[in-house]
């Protein structure tokens, strides 16, 4: 009768347990997709699908393990809970098997993720890939601005304006990251990527978006009191509407190129002391 009474009490605790779960999950308004891989949107780059499969692949890796700890402690929890006062659960002093286990076992996962994390990020930050055209972003204090090399035009935003970055879909872009004052970060969530904006250094990556539409950016990196307001939006397009949005950038008498100076803000969109061509 005793030992049907402990089942009994068992099975109730791990539906609960279950039931918890579920619940918490639910009230999240959360996909499977969204609860399983922590709401990573889809990529809208050929190099984010690249970084989907790296961050799917680690919590592939990462879902077993943690199902077996936590499974663990559950069962020493139910199983080996003390029931008496003056009970003592019995006492393992050493483990030769188990100690192997528990320092070889994450060795190995460690030394795999870090084989795929540098396989995948040294193609994904490769800058020697060929790319049709390029672009220079300038993260200053409190927007940004973006030089079109190839084309010739540029185009600056504000807090109150945001900028738009055109991008041609389909087409590999280089992009340069410069910054006149502080350190800012380009983050744009839809290409699952982001780098930063440090004055004085160039960094660079290229990407190739894969996917027409509008997508939202942001700096990344706390740098002021107008941080938040850094926002920017990209919109990727079919070359000609590109094109056809150089004319107008060229014929609203935005020719040349912004140096990567400061810029000023506090009135009419424009650069400080800088010149064009």
């Amino acid at each position: 009768m005793a030992k049907s009474s402990s089942a009994s009490q068992t099975r109730r605790r791990l539906g609960i347990l279950g039931l918890g779960t579920a619940g918490l999950i639910t009230l999240t308004g959360c996909s499977a997709r969204e609860t399983l891989f922590i709401g990573i949107p889809e990529p809208a780059t050929k190099e984010g699908e690249l970084i989907e499969d790296l961050w799917e692949g680690a919590w592939v890796a990462a879902w077993p393990v943690g199902i077996l700890v936590w499974g663990l402690m559950i069962i020493s929890i139910i199983f080996f809970a003390r029931r008496k006062k003056d009970e003592v659960p019995e006492q393992t002093a050493y483990n030769l098997p188990l100690e192997v286990m528990y320092t070889v076992a994450p060795l190995i996962m460690i030394f795999g993720l870090f084989w795929f994390a540098a396989r995948d990020g040294s193609e994904i930050l490769s800058v020697e890939k060929e790319s049709d055209h390029s672009v220079n972003v300038v993260g200053f204090r409190w927007s940004w601005a973006f030089n079109y090399i190839e084309e010739d035009v540029y185009d600056i935003g504000t807090p109150q304006d945001d900028p738009v970055l055109w991008l041609p879909v389909d087409e590999p872009v280089r992009i340069d990251l410069t910054s006149p004052d502080v350190i800012h970060s380009f983050w744009i969530p839809a290409w699952l990527f982001k780098k930063d904006v440090i004055p004085g250094k160039l960094n660079q990556f290229v990407v190739t978006p894969n996917k027409e539409g509008d997508f939202v950016g942001k700096c990344a990196e706390l740098c002021g009191v107008d941080h938040s307001r850094m926002l920017f939006d990209v919109k990727v397009v079919p070359r000609a509407e590109f094109e056809s949005h150089m004319d107008k950038l060229r014929a609203k008498g935005q020719a040349g190129q912004l140096e990567t100076g400061r810029v000023d803000t506090s009135g009419v969109p424009g650069p400080e002391g800088v010149s064009s061509s």
